[in-house]
């Protein structure tokens, strides 16, 4: 549901909270459960919203998965899609960044607009070459050593959601924390 909260910015309202930022993840195909678990506790603790593209290497109640998210599942925005055909007919238009070990560019180097959708593939695979080669401009690739496959996917997507926010300013975000038995 959309809320006009000021006559310059539309503000979106989700799971109780009003954010001015829409941060979607999208993992196509993910086939192992802890790391789409742990990517589900990212997007909770950042009111990402988790958009998942069957066929994944898993069944949703899978205990490894939720073990992972551990008891953060109530915070989650979750949508599941048949396949990433369907994904896309659902949203025509949007901001994609695909991330991927082949892509020309840095992670830091664009800036993400106020909706977004970065899209990460299944972890043996990756994403599909010709949709990589069809969206040069916003395939995205996140440094490593050159001898280095690629990152863990639960670790790349947290990179990738936390420079989106930095870039953002962490919006909505709690940015300091408090100590139990003394004061800063």
């Amino acid at each position: 549901m959309l809320y006009i909260i000021s006559e310059s910015r539309d503000y979106i309202k989700c799971k109780g909270r009003i954010r001015l930022f829409d941060l979607n993840i999208v993992l196509v195909e993910p086939e192992i459960p802890q790391n789409t678990g742990n990517i589900a506790r990212t997007c909770a603790a950042t009111g990402a919203k988790l958009h998942l593209v069957e066929p994944m290497g898993f069944h949703v109640d899978d205990k490894k998965l939720k073990r992972a998210g551990l008891d953060y599942w109530y915070l989650l925005d979750i949508t599941y899609y048949e396949s990433l055909a369907d994904f896309f007919e659902k949203h025509p238009g949007e901001s994609f960044y695909y991330f991927s070990t082949k892509a020309p560019r840095r992670h830091t180097d664009v800036t993400y607009p106020e909706r977004v959708f970065l899209v990460f593939g299944k972890e043996t695979a990756g994403l599909p070459e010709k949709l990589l080669h069809d969206n040069p401009e916003t395939t995205v690739r996140i440094p490593m050593i050159s001898e280095a496959r690629s990152l863990n996917l639960s670790n790349a997507a947290a990179i990738g959601v936390y420079e989106v926010l930095r870039q953002w300013g962490f919006p909505q975000l709690q940015d300091h924390g408090n100590l139990r038995n003394y004061s800063w």
